[in-house]
C-alpha cells in the first residue's frame, strides 16, 4: 500500500502543478473527466488551486468541474453497461472497491437516485458509482439529474469556500488528503 500512496501523492503534485501553466483550465476540464471514471485524484485539487491563484474565476472552474464531471460521469456509466468486463471490473479490483460494489449494488434496487447524488457530493468514490450506475442500468435520466445536482453543488461549494477562505482550505486538503483522496 505505502508504493500505491507515493504514486497517488506524486498524482497529486502532478496535478497541482497544472494551475501555474496556461493550461490550467483544460487540465481541471480532462481531470474532472477523467476522475469520474477511472482516476484517482479528486478535481478539488486542481479546483482550489486555481481558484486561489484567480479567486474572480472561482465559480467558472465549479462549472467547468460540475460539466466535465457529468459528462465523465456519463462515460463511466457507459463503462458499466457496455465495457464491465473488460474495464468496469478492473478498475474496481485496481481501487479494491468489490465489497463496497456489492454494498452500491443493494442500496440501487431501493435509493438509485439518493445513492448517486450522495456519491456526486461526498468523498465517495464516484467512478464506483458511475459505472455500478450503468452495469445495473440505473434510469440514465435519473443518473444524470442526480450527478449534475450533486456535483455541481459540492464543486459549487467548494468555490464558495475558496472564496470565503482561501489559503485555508488548501492546508486543509493538503492535512487530509488521504482521506479525501479515497
Amino acid at each position: 500500500m505505502e508504493g500505491r500512496g507515493h504514486i497517488i501523492k506524486r498524482l497529486y503534485q502532478w496535478v497541482l502543478h497544472w494551475a501555474h501553466t496556461p493550461y490550467g483550465t483544460w487540465a481541471l476540464f480532462i481531470l474532472s473527466f477523467t476522475e469520474s471514471s477511472f482516476f484517482p485524484i479528486p478535481p478539488d485539487v486542481l479546483l482550489i488551486a486555481l481558484a486561489i491563484s484567480i479567486p474572480a474565476k472561482a465559480f467558472r472552474y465549479a462549472l467547468i468541474c460540475s460539466v466535465a464531471s457529468v459528462i465523465g460521469g456519463l462515460f463511466g456509466y457507459f463503462i458499466g453497461w457496455q465495457l464491465m468486463d473488460i474495464i468496469g471490473s478492473p478498475i474496481i479490483r485496481f481501487y479494491n472497491l468489490a465489497e463496497q460494489y456489492e454494498v452500491v449494488r443493494r442500496s440501487y434496487e431501493e435509493h438509485n437516485a439518493l445513492i448517486v447524488f450522495i456519491a456526486a457530493f461526498t468523498p465517495i468514490p464516484y467512478k464506483l458509482i458511475t459505472i455500478t450506475a450503468g452495469a445495473f442500468e440505473i434510469n440514465i435520466f435519473t443518473f444524470t439529474i442526480a450527478s449534475l445536482i450533486g456535483r455541481s453543488a459540492r464543486f459549487y461549494l467548494v468555490a464558495w469556500l475558496i472564496h470565503r477562505f482561501g489559503q485555508r482550505i488548501r492546508e486543509f486538503i493538503e492535512k487530509y488528503f488521504n482521506i479525501l483522496s479515497f
